[in-house]
């Protein structure tokens, strides 16, 4: 975790930007599901840092709910944002204390992280699809009690 999140307090961000950021310092930093509709197209798609592929609202509440029932004060860090088109990506680092069994691994009370790297895309001013990549190597690993 020796990269600086993005610092962007006063910051006049495009659009789009400013939805990508108000998804993650707004919706998922406080498993705020009631932002979900003013961020996705009804039936958007999502393909999450964590392997699942879903459709829609209830699926993805249910994601949020699964993720920050696994990881309390579960965080997201901006660590950069790249803007083309409809299009906005970037490099993310995704934390929290670990709290529950995930990919076999017991919890263990540490904090943890991975890297993510999102890319959405957008119908107007509403993503319609969402895919992360994430560092799931890295993420097993600490949650193992590595730490690289």
């Amino acid at each position: 975790m020796h990269e600086a999140a993005l610092d962007l307090t006063g910051v006049t961000l495009s659009p789009q930007k400013e939805t990508v950021r108000a998804f993650y310092k707004d919706m998922w930093d406080h498993a705020d599901k009631s932002l979900i509709p003013n961020i996705f197209h009804e039936g958007f798609t999502f393909r999450g840092s964590l392997g699942p592929v879903l459709v829609g609202y209830e699926q993805f509440a249910g994601y949020v709910d699964f993720v920050t029932g696994i990881f309390d004060r579960y965080t997201t860090d901006i660590l950069a944002m790249i803007e083309e088109g409809n299009r906005v990506s970037g490099k993310t680092r995704f934390h929290g204390l670990h709290r529950k069994e995930i990919f076999g691994v017991p919890p263990s009370g540490r904090h943890v992280w991975w890297t993510g790297m999102p890319i959405f895309t957008f119908d107007g001013a509403k993503v319609r699809d969402l895919y992360v990549l994430g560092d799931i190597f890295g993420l097993i690993g600490r949650l193992k009690g590595d730490t690289a």
